[in-house]
């Protein structure tokens, strides 16, 4: 039988984490003869390699690339390059999967001609949440939207876990991971939703969210730190082109539109954020600023709405969007920051 499924986890220094994610694939409705687990290790340093060669020799299924370093994008789309199956799903190495969902999910797919199948995703903070808690219980046929119409509707997750792929569908898109760059994944997701024909969402919760304090997103050291500002400022830049891409005649434009400049204005905002504890010269907040302004992605006139609301946000986007008060206040709360650390 043809393999269905290839899963893609990229992997670097995930000992800790690796064997929870993958025995929570081992124990799917599946048989081994039906999925591919490609493990792409990205130069670890710890014992992760070892491990995931141990998996792959104890099932035929998984499979080890090893690579030089080169970030989590390239090792995607070097994955991507390596997998045969008819559908591929993206699989970080510190999340896991509930127990027998994946046989569920693949069997929506064909049935509804899907380029893209969506479903629910719960934060946790342990290995403990093996079972799936929405039920036996899942539609036969699905409401079905073009891309466009789907981000229109849905507040959807700038992450690539939370979704399948058919392979021939995002092959044919011409859409791969940004290499070299953090916010790779928000692009990715964007870009391939839009050009998606047939995409659908199940109310399953079927992927569980490993919240760590030592993820890349929160990672404090300066180095680091400063690079995912100045990719939130590319990944800005970047959606202006997708925003431009959408059809007038499309009769969801405008709904759509306005949830990626939402998105768009997203960027520019949590830099902003991140900005107030960075090093970062606030000299480079005008030159910013004015980069964000020829994109339509400053001032922040379209962040707080249904997709972003409440008071501390509506605070700091007052703060953000007053030329006059955004230097001052990041140069206080700078001060108090280091006094606190």
């Amino acid at each position: 039988m043809n393999t269905q499924l290839s899963i893609i986890i990229p992997c670097y220094n995930m000992e800790r984490y690796l064997s929870v994610c993958l025995e929570s694939l081992l124990v799917q409705n599946l048989g081994e003869d039906i999925y591919e687990v490609i493990i792409v290790n990205d130069e670890s340093t710890d014992k992760t390699l070892k491990l995931a060669e141990q998996y792959s020799e104890q099932h035929a299924n998984i499979h080890v690339v090893d690579k030089t370093n080169a970030g989590v994008g390239a090792a995607r789309n070097s994955g991507f390059d390596r997998s045969t199956g008819e559908y591929v799903y993206f699989l970080d190495p510190d999340d896991y999967l509930s127990a027998n969902v994946l046989g569920r999910l693949l069997n929506l797919i064909p049935r509804n001609d899907l380029d893209i199948l969506t479903f629910k995703s719960k934060p946790v903070t342990d290995e403990s949440h093996t079972e799936c808690m929405t039920g036996d219980t899942i539609p036969d046929s699905l409401d079905i939207f073009d891309g466009i119409s789907y981000i229109a509707h849905h507040n959807y997750q700038n992450e690539v876990w939370w979704y399948i792929i058919k392979k021939e569908f995002m092959q044919a898109s011409g859409v791969r991971f940004i290499e070299g760059r953090w916010m790779e994944d928000a692009i990715f997701t964007t870009e391939l939703i839009c050009k998606a024909k047939r995409i659908a969402h199940v109310a399953l919760d079927a992927h569980r969210y490993r919240i760590l304090p030592t993820s890349a997103m929160r990672n404090k050291t300066p180095e680091h730190y400063n690079k995912v500002i100045y990719d939130n400022e590319h990944a800005a830049h970047f959606f202006d082109g997708l925003i431009k891409k959408i059809p007038e005649s499309h009769s969801k434009r405008e709904d759509c539109v306005t949830r990626l400049k939402t998105r768009q204005q997203s960027f520019v905002f949590f830099l902003l954020v991140r900005l107030m504890k960075s090093d970062i010269s606030l000299k480079e907040i005008p030159k910013m600023l004015k980069g964000f302004s020829k994109k339509g992605a400053y001032p922040l006139s379209n962040f707080i709405g249904k997709d972003y609301f409440g008071t501390k946000y509506t605070f700091l986007v007052f703060v953000f969007n007053s030329k006059l008060l955004i230097r001052p206040f990041m140069q206080i709360y700078r001060t108090l920051y280091r006094v606190a650390k």
